[in-house]
């Protein structure tokens, strides 16, 4: 989170923020798409798809990897990336948890 003072907010708003952070890039939308899509793929299979360089897919595969959206095998002489689905499940339920915590009263509609 930079500079800001992350010891002022819950543990829950750090990690929500960093979840959020990580789906902040269209590259990093894409390449879940297209793991939902293909359910495994390799490194270059994404460089093909989605038109970037190589060492740009790899640095957006560190960031999903490493808040554990994705998990990767080697085969062979290459990476399998796939949706890590427990993880997945948990980054859904705390976003759905946000976005269901609003609830609208009529009464106070017009004041924001």
């Amino acid at each position: 989170m930079g500079l800001t003072k992350t010891d002022l907010f819950t543990t829950e708003q750090n990690e929500l923020a960093n979840m959020a952070k990580a789906l902040a890039h269209p590259a990093r939308i894409a390449i879940l798409e297209h793991l939902l899509k293909a359910n495994a793929c390799i490194n270059s299979d994404l460089v093909a798809e989605l038109g970037l360089a190589q060492a740009t897919i790899s640095q957006h595969l560190k960031e999903l990897k490493s808040l554990g959206l994705i998990s990767g095998t080697i085969e062979g002489v290459s990476m399998s990336y796939c949706i890590n689905a427990e993880r997945w499940k948990y980054f859904e339920s705390r976003l759905n948890r946000l976005f269901q915590s609003y609830s609208p009263d009529p009464c106070n509609s017009k004041r924001c």
